[in-house]
């Protein structure tokens, strides 16, 4: 994620912090250098130029100046900067309305929709909320029948929506059958273009005008760069959206997209899509995107993956095993099943502070494969 902006954007303040005293050349010099290295990841020209510009006032200032450690002060006004720039807090959907309350996604053909609307029917039954998938892309071949067979896959509810009805109507539809089953949040999966078109724009429009959702989200492909925060703007004229969930983060190594579609467009993004499995949807959080993009790892991150996977009366009967000697190749292959359910082993490490920064690292592909591989050879012992 976000790997050759990383990757520069430390060469910069690692050059910085290797100074003992900063003089304006030297920040000059990497202020230039951060610029290019936005520019290059596809960040909006005027939020890099508009970056810069305060990253540079700032650390022209007093407290670098004066500072013992100037090149530390750098990197702490380089971190707060983006994480203003990419929203500065974690926004949570608005879920406050009388339910059945609705959250429709709209966006591109090919954005993923909806396998985004079933990984957030899945994080808010995670959350104790009883939510429903309603499929209206009534167009494309087969996009009710995936959201149906995802749908199955999670345990979460789908409307029958039928083939050729007005989506308008089948939205409303939608609502009372929720209402009718104690089904408490709507998630509407709206059909897709190749490109924004009028009748894509109105058929929308005509859905968010008969159901008034509390929450209207674009899906955008990260890879896209400059082109997702075009379509956001496009979108947003049409429809008002109320955030963004970027897909396919990922596999984003430039990260153009995140940088500069909350200052263009000045709508938070809510969501990340981080990986194809179900429940590779993470809330947006500014502040810990800036620590990964700047080496500082992800601490936080990393606990709530594992406390998801494993409760804290299970953590301490292993405490206890490890301590009395009594841990067995089951408890390790159950860890490993664990290890294997928070994501790959490349990105756990990268969320450790200054594992990232680790030449090693990189040359190190850890082969996921491996503990599989490991699983089964347990698996086939006796007792």
């Amino acid at each position: 994620m976000f790997e050759s902006l990383s990757e520069k954007l430390q060469g910069v303040l690692r050059r910085l912090k290797g100074h003992g005293k900063l003089n304006e050349k030297h920040i000059k010099e990497a202020m230039r250098e951060m610029r290019l290295a936005l520019l290059e990841a596809d960040v909006n020209y005027l939020v890099a130029k508009d970056f810069v510009k305060k990253v540079s006032e700032r650390s022209l200032g007093q407290e670098v100046m004066r500072s013992l450690t100037p090149g530390q002060q750098v990197v702490k006004i380089v971190h707060e900067e983006l994480t203003e720039v990419m929203g500065a807090q974690a926004r949570e959907l608005k879920l406050a309305g009388r339910p059945p309350v609705s959250v429709m996604l709209a966006g591109l053909q090919g954005s993923g929709k909806t396998t985004t609307a079933a990984k957030l029917g899945l994080y808010l039954a995670d959350r104790g909320r009883k939510p429903l998938l309603v499929p209206l892309d009534l167009r494309r071949p087969a996009a009710v029948e995936q959201l149906v067979v995802l749908g199955r896959e999670l345990g979460i509810p789908v409307y029958p929506s039928e083939m050729g009805r007005d989506t308008a109507a089948l939205a409303k539809d939608a609502v009372e059958f929720a209402r009718s089953r104690g089904l408490d949040t709507l998630i509407l999966d709206t059909g897709g273009r190749l490109h924004v078109d009028e009748e894509l724009m109105e058929e929308l429009k005509s859905i968010a005008f008969a159901i008034a959702p509390e929450e209207v989200l674009l899906v955008a492909d990260a890879m896209t760069g400059q082109d997702a925060v075009n379509v956001a703007g496009e979108f947003d004229r049409w429809l008002d959206l109320t955030g963004v969930i970027l897909t396919k983060l990922d596999g984003d190594a430039r990260g153009g997209a995140a940088l500069s579609i909350t200052s263009v467009t000045e709508k938070p993004i809510k969501f990340a899509g981080v990986g194809e499995k179900t429940d590779a949807l993470e809330l947006f959080h500014p502040d810990r995107m800036a620590s990964r993009i700047l080496g500082m790892g992800d601490v936080l991150t990393l606990v709530e993956k594992a406390q998801a996977q494993m409760d804290e009366e299970k953590a301490l009967e292993l405490q206890k095993k490890i301590l009395t000697d009594t841990f067995t190749l089951d408890d390790f292959r159950d860890q490993l099943r664990s290890l294997r359910k928070m994501g790959g082993i490349e990105d756990l490490l990268a969320m450790i502070p200054g594992m990232g920064r680790l030449k090693d690292l990189k040359k190190f592909k850890p082969d996921d494969s491996e503990l599989v591989r490991i699983e089964a050879i347990i698996n086939s012992m006796t007792p």
